[in-house]
């Protein structure tokens, strides 16, 4: 099952207006946008899909206050959405719409679709660093940032769900072909499918069932300096930071977390780790020490759904 990643997620929310500014600001692209939402795409063509909650085309809500109504897989190939269909089918209903979608909803509730992977080949160079020790990565005369440099969202890289059994979660991903690459114990696995090395797509938090939905989702930039370029200048657009930046310890990535009117956290990322099927996922207790390298912050906000037992108040 070559599932590559996830295409878009699909969001029905209170403030139409608020969310699609939010985004656009953020730094996706509106595609066919008016008052009823949009589309929002980054430079690849991943993206967010905004509506009012109350849009009679959306997927049905959730039991909790989550304002995620679907995500969204690309997939290499039809074989890719046979094997999902011929698998999901066993126990559940599954659908193929008009669009093409394959949808079904997942063990935990959250609705699901798969797709042939709608991602376009984009050919743009990465952060390039000058060290001592190492041939230069920049010419001379060519510089590392400037004030007007673009720092623009590349591709969607990942979604963190809370869930209320993590094991159980985990089991149907796995269905999928989905594999651990690492673990925060107690807590959840770090999941990615097939189809990229990217550390991960998809975590997991288990937490009371109240809780349940989306945590946070993020996007790819092209290094650390367009992850503070692009939060730098959200900042000043009147966003407020919610935890970062900084840089993690299991997939290395560094972080920027914002506050957002969708109900989430939304993270710019750069870096992350790729690995392949000779990796040994490690295991590790959650914890300020363990999630990150370094934060700029004070450490009480050291996990997206706030600090744990262990972490002085």
């Amino acid at each position: 099952m070559n599932i590559i990643g996830p295409d878009y997620l699909v969001f029905g929310v209170d403030d139409v207006e608020a969310c699609c500014q939010y985004m656009t600001d953020y730094g996706l692209k509106p595609i066919d946008l008016t008052d009823k939402g949009g589309r929002f795409e980054a430079l690849d063509g991943t993206g967010v899909v905004i509506r009012h909650r109350a849009d009679p085309s959306l997927p049905a809500a959730m039991e909790t206050s989550t304002m995620l109504r679907e995500t969204v897989y690309g997939v290499a190939d039809e074989q890719a959405l046979q094997a999902i269909e011929q698998e999901l089918s066993k126990d559940r209903s599954i659908t193929r719409g008009t669009d093409g979608v394959l949808r079904c909803v997942d063990d935990m509730g959250f609705a699901l679709g798969f797709q042939l992977c709608q991602r376009r080949t984009i050919d743009l160079p990465a952060e390039r660093v000058n060290a001592p020790g190492d041939k230069p990565q920049r010419p001379a005369n060519a510089l590392g940032a400037t004030q007007d440099m673009p720092a623009l969202p590349r591709s969607l890289s990942h979604v963190v769900y809370f869930v209320p059994d993590a094991a159980k979660a985990e089991a149907f991903y796995a269905r999928l072909g989905f594999v651990c690459t690492d673990r925060f114990v107690g807590v959840g696995p770090f999941l990615r499918p097939a189809g990229t090395l990217d550390h991960h797509t998809l975590f997991m938090i288990e937490t009371p069932p109240f809780m349940k939905g989306i945590e946070h989702f993020t996007f790819h930039m092209g290094g650390p300096t367009e992850v503070m370029m692009a939060g730098y200048r959200f900042v000043e657009k009147g966003y407020q930071s919610f935890w970062g930046p900084g840089r993690h310890q299991f997939g290395s990535n560094w972080f920027w977390y914002f506050n957002s009117p969708l109900g989430c956290h939304v993270e710019y990322d750069a870096d992350m780790d790729l690995h392949d099927d000779s990796w040994a996922a490690r295991e590790a207790p959650i914890s300020a020490d363990t999630s990150q390298y370094f934060l700029f912050e004070h450490r009480p906000k050291w996990s997206p759904g706030g600090p744990g037992p262990d972490v002085p108040h």
